[in-house]
């Protein structure tokens, strides 16, 4: 009876050991975001207004508004998250306090300006 528990527990420690995700995995997913959003960008400029009469043909133009929307948000929040880690890395290095009233506004800036250059690549 011992000896399955702690079988048991070995099993689990050794599931639950964290695993390192690959090193291009960020810039492999945010590719791919920036690919989803130009293909949604894509398919609402070959949209014709007349075919808004019809809605059968609604279903194609709110996929890509859905998915472009979606897309575009995470890789907002994917590039924020990146800038956010390298401002954090930075303060630990200055050994500052953690984020005072400048860094948050820096990091609200910086998160405006993705947001802002994501727009004009599409």
């Amino acid at each position: 009876m011992m000896a399955e528990a702690i079988n048991f527990e070995a099993l689990l420690r050794e599931a639950l050991t964290p695993v390192e995700p690959p090193v291009d995995l960020v810039e492999r997913l945010e590719s791919t975001l920036l690919a989803i959003t130009e293909l949604a960008v894509d398919e609402l400029e070959a949209w014709e207004l007349r075919a808004m009469r019809d809605p059968r043909n609604w279903v194609r133009p709110a996929a890509a508004v859905l998915a472009g929307g979606v897309a575009g948000s995470a890789l907002v929040l994917l590039r924020a998250r990146r800038r956010a880690q390298a401002a954090r890395a930075e303060l630990d290095a200055q050994r500052r306090l953690p984020l005072s009233r400048e860094d948050a506004e820096r990091a609200i800036r910086e998160l405006t300006l993705q947001a802002r250059k994501l727009l004009r690549e599409r």
